[in-house]
């Protein structure tokens, strides 16, 4: 690995570090999905039905969010109803798609769940994630985002959206909340509780 590489990578850290406190105060998890949960790609059918692929370890990590207590939310511009059948599968109560204008989406959001943007954090990928910025406490990168994104962004995933970024993610919350050393040591059964 090329010594900037290592240099970046080590800045990112760095900066997960910074907000450690911050981490361990999230409330509300808020996931862009092309990009993030996926790899952006779009794949469609014959019959333009469109098909998403997503990682099964990022969803287990959203489950291990959701037991742990922090509510996880999707949140994209696009539709086509594999988003919608993935959150529905993770139990994922807000799954809000065709948000042409993220800010405001977030606002009703954060009023709904009755939280401040403090509590909430926000991972993209892409230029129209900045934008989101002024309306959550933390906002995150994929480590493919795109440069304005990673350079202004809170902090930086090492994981690239669609593989394992999310489930990254959890595991960085998970430590700040004190809930990893035990999931790491007993494992985790889902007790659909």
């Amino acid at each position: 690995m090329a010594l900037s590489t290592r240099m970046q990578r080590l800045g990112w850290r760095l900066r997960w570090w910074q907000h450690r406190q911050r981490l361990a105060d999230l409330e509300v998890v808020v996931l862009d999905v092309d990009g993030v949960l996926t790899d952006g790609g779009l794949w469609y059918g014959p019959n333009g039905e469109l098909t998403k692929r997503f990682d099964v370890r990022d969803g287990l990590g959203i489950r291990l969010l959701q037991h742990a207590g922090v509510e996880v939310v999707f949140l994209s511009g696009g539709r086509g109803g594999a988003t919608e059948v993935r959150a529905r599968h993770l139990g994922i109560r807000h799954c809000l798609v065709g948000a042409k204008d993220k800010p405001v989406a977030l606002a009703d959001l954060r009023r709904r769940l009755a939280v401040s943007a403090s509590s909430l954090l926000f991972v993209g990928d892409d230029l129209n994630d900045l934008a989101v910025q002024g309306e959550v406490g933390l906002l995150v990168a994929t480590a493919d985002a795109a440069g304005p994104l990673r350079q202004r962004a809170d902090a930086v995933l090492l994981r690239p959206g669609g593989q394992g970024a999310v489930r990254e993610l959890a595991e960085r919350l998970l430590r700040a909340k004190g809930h990893w050393a035990q999931l790491s040591r007993e494992g985790w059964r889902d007790r659909n509780d």
